[in-house]
């Protein structure tokens, strides 16, 4: 599967533990990252700033469903069943 363009569930959804640019300590889930513009586009896609767990996350049906709402709730199910 493909990102669906403009989605920016996963930049929302979830935490992410690593510095981002604008966010030293990360965000928390259900924050959305700075970098993520109104468009809902990485700002720092491609660039090596970018944290490694945004790089390597993969676009699958398992956790982006068939819309961008489903990918934030699903991504936000996954959250919840695998924080510590």
């Amino acid at each position: 599967m493909k990102c669906r363009e403009g989605c920016g569930a996963c930049c929302i959804a979830p935490s992410i533990s690593s510095p981002i640019p604008g966010m030293p300590n990360g965000k928390p889930a259900g924050e959305r990252c700075v970098q993520l513009s109104v468009d809902n586009l990485c700002g720092i896609f491609g660039k090596p700033e970018r944290p490694a767990v945004c790089s390597a996350f993969e676009a699958d049906i398992e956790v982006c469903g068939s819309s961008r709402d489903e990918a934030i709730k699903l991504l936000g199910w996954w959250e919840k069943m695998t924080a510590a």
